[in-house]
């Protein structure tokens, strides 16, 4: 099974407001001042690498993409070739999409401090108060990093690669998911963490950069890979799952099945 063959399916897939607004923290500006050309620009990159990765998108995606490109014409189009008032409420036609983020930012607001104090109380009420876990921590697990983060540390790889290889030379490597998938499970010894960049070192062409960064995302759905990132967009760091650490994970999901 080759890169094009493999279909992507991620539960930790977030929606088309959740890129959008993404895009506008990583650009650090305000969510009102935010540019359509530039904003469209970045939001087509993201789907054209998710199609490249052969990601199955929800059509929400597809239809935000036609907002966009929609609302991008309007701001290039002279005030007098507007589309007519019945049509347009606004002077501004980014001004319905602004309305849009605003409302679903602070529901998304709303649901993380919702979440936090759920955890807060969980930890103050313990089923067992008479045994604590001292056990340090996991570091931040892929559910808590972003998957547009994913995408953007890989978009940095393939263009840096693209740069720096001449495609004049045929290379016929063939390389499968599955065969990445076993190539790093025997590179990567557990508890190991390294750079996500040095993952693709090795790679020669670029579909084996894509085959191996479907094999990352893979090994993260199977918990055996780790995702954390130090800072807000900062590097991402991949470490292989220490075998305590799967034996907890397959004990909690013994007992959620039990329950």
């Amino acid at each position: 099974m080759e890169a094009n063959d493999y279909k992507v399916r991620l539960e930790i897939f977030e929606g088309p407001l959740d890129l959008l607004l993404y895009l506008i923290k990583k650009d650090e500006v305000d969510i009102q001042s935010i540019s359509i050309e530039r904003i469209t620009r970045q939001y087509l990159d993201y789907i054209n690498t998710f199609k490249l990765l052969n990601i199955d998108l929800a059509s929400e995606f597809i239809v935000m993409a036609a907002n966009l490109m929609y609302l991008k014409s309007r701001t290039l189009l002279p005030k007098v070739d507007q589309p007519p008032e019945e049509d347009a409420e606004e002077d501004d036609p980014r001004w319905e999409l602004i309305r849009q983020l605003i409302e679903y930012k602070k529901f998304k607001d709303a649901a993380g401090f919702l979440s936090i104090r759920e955890m807060e109380q969980e930890g103050r009420f313990a089923h067992q108060p008479e045994k604590q876990d001292l056990t340090p921590k996991e570091p931040v697990p892929l559910a808590e990093v972003s998957i547009f983060d994913l995408i953007r540390a890989f978009q940095n790889v393939l263009k840096r690669f693209e740069e720096s290889h001449d495609f004049g030379d045929i290379i016929d490597d063939r390389y499968t998911v599955a065969d990445k998938i076993e190539f790093m499970l025997e590179s990567f010894e557990p508890g190991v963490a390294r750079r996500f960049e040095d993952l693709f070192q090795t790679a020669t062409t670029k579909a084996e950069v894509i085959v191996s960064f479907l094999a990352v995302l893979e090994l993260m759905k199977l918990n055996q890979f780790v995702v954390r990132q130090n800072s807000l967009l900062g590097e991402i760091v991949i470490e292989r799952r220490s075998l305590n650490s799967l034996t907890e994970i397959e004990a909690a999901e013994t007992d959620q099945i039990t329950d």
